[in-house]
């Protein structure tokens, strides 16, 4: 049986998540976390919590040891993105997109 937490509108590119989410991709929730915990990476802290929050959901089910479950799949998809102007030369401006992120955690028991 499986558990899984989903991150909508994380003020974060998801460029920038998905190069943190193919390090742990497959890996064993627990050892997951301690690569994480070690990453320098502002998404890295994310992910963190929303592992943690997938491995309570597992241990609220009842499934399994949730340090012990693998990441079936985790999916960092595209948000809404939030356009702002900012002012340039000659009356012109520039068009600053702030990106955001919708990440998805699926945790599964070991086979």
């Amino acid at each position: 049986m499986e558990a899984r937490a989903i991150l909508r509108y994380a003020r974060i590119s998801p460029r920038k998540v998905r190069r943190i989410t193919n390090l742990i991709k497959g890996k064993r929730a627990g050892e997951a976390l301690v690569t994480l915990n070690f990453l320098p990476h502002r998404g890295s802290r994310m992910v963190a919590k929303l592992l943690k929050s997938a491995m309570a959901n597992a241990e609220q089910k009842k499934v399994a040891d949730p340090e012990s479950m693998i990441i079936k799949k985790i999916v960092v998809d595209q948000g809404p993105i939030m356009k702002r102007l900012m002012p340039r030369a000659m009356g012109r401006a520039d068009i600053i997109k702030k990106r955001t992120s919708h990440i998805t955690v699926v945790l599964d028991e070991e086979e």
